[in-house]
């Protein structure tokens, strides 16, 4: 896995979030969640919906199909509206940080 984010962000808590290849750390708000996520695989991801969610591309390429299949890299901006449903493949050496318009979006995980 890339060392990508610096101490400060992997000192955060670990985000509890069921995807392969994934450590996801974990900034958390009393209105809304930002992740810094680090993916060492491929990973598909099925049609959901959720909260607005904004991401900024630090690393690698996603796709993300909403209706229309777009395709981000490293310095590009993204925006979901909340309730949109989506779906979409993240390629191994992606990393991105997302900010969620939910506090509750991800549990830390346990250690």
């Amino acid at each position: 896995m890339s060392q990508i984010f610096p101490d400060p962000i992997r000192n955060l808590p670990k985000a509890d979030i069921p995807l392969k290849g994934l450590t996801a750390y974990l900034s958390q708000s009393e209105t809304h969640q930002i992740l810094f996520m680090d993916f060492d695989e491929d990973v598909d991801l099925p049609e959901h919906s959720h909260a607005a969610q904004v991401g900024i591309v630090s690393e690698g390429k996603i796709e993300l199909i909403g209706g229309v299949k777009n395709c981000y890299n490293k310095g590009d901006r993204y925006y979901i509206p909340a309730g949109v449903k989506h779906s979409g493949k993240i390629y191994a050496g992606y990393a991105d940080i997302v900010f969620f318009d939910e506090p509750s979006r991800y549990a830390k995980q346990r250690e």
